[in-house]
């Protein structure tokens, strides 16, 4: 109690203003005492106040987008491998994997890739590893969309185009080329308004 006393002291010779308000406080308010917060309860009252605030921690807090992507994505697959391809749900569920690698890969890719003046990425760090690198950084987004998409046209060369898993492969070439077209022409066009546009 007598180093609290202390405290107070310290902070009204240091605060003429505060000094001034307790004061009137006393007059108006006889009973009014000055309490020291303890420290350990500082703490509680600012962890309460970051709770309030909606202020959220964990993995799936950072990471939920991702984790649903992959979970709609692994459906997808799952539910082609048990149906028939000529069927309309068949048909639907390939379509769905295509569509839905280019989704997966687009938030993360773009997570940690960089296309220097493309409205599809953010904007590259700063290499301080020389100019190869800082070049290779700013465009490895492009680079690695160029280098599996060639995976992928050599998967669908090898494969038969009515094959079950052809098909899909020819799908995925597909979203794969609308994907890096979109990363290249949004570093230069512009398209009013829109949110695919830097302008």
């Amino acid at each position: 109690m007598y180093s609290d006393r202390r405290t107070n002291a310290r902070v009204l010779r240091r605060e003429p203003s505060l000094r001034e308000g307790l004061r009137f406080l006393r007059i108006t308010a006889p009973g009014f005492k000055l309490v020291s917060v303890p420290p350990e309860n500082r703490d509680i009252g600012q962890k309460t106040k970051q709770t309030k605030s909606g202020k959220k921690s964990g993995f799936l807090a950072h990471h939920s987008l991702s984790v649903a992507c992959v979970g709609v994505l692994i459906l997808w697959i799952v539910l082609y491998t048990v149906s028939d391809p000529k069927t309309h749900w068949g048909s639907f569920f390939g379509n769905a994997i295509a569509d839905w690698s280019g989704v997966v890969v687009t938030v993360l890719a773009t997570k940690y890739l960089y296309e220097l003046g493309s409205a599809e990425s953010r904007k590259p760090p700063l290499n301080l590893r020389g100019p190869f690198w800082e070049t290779i950084t700013d465009h490895s987004l492009t680079l690695f969309l160029l280098a599996t998409g060639v995976c992928w046209v050599v998967v669908y060369k090898h494969a038969d185009p009515d094959s079950k898993w052809g098909q899909v492969a020819g799908n995925i070439v597909s979203e794969w080329t609308q994907i890096l077209a979109l990363v290249v022409l949004t570093k230069r066009l512009i398209e009013t308004h829109s949110k695919e546009s830097k302008k």
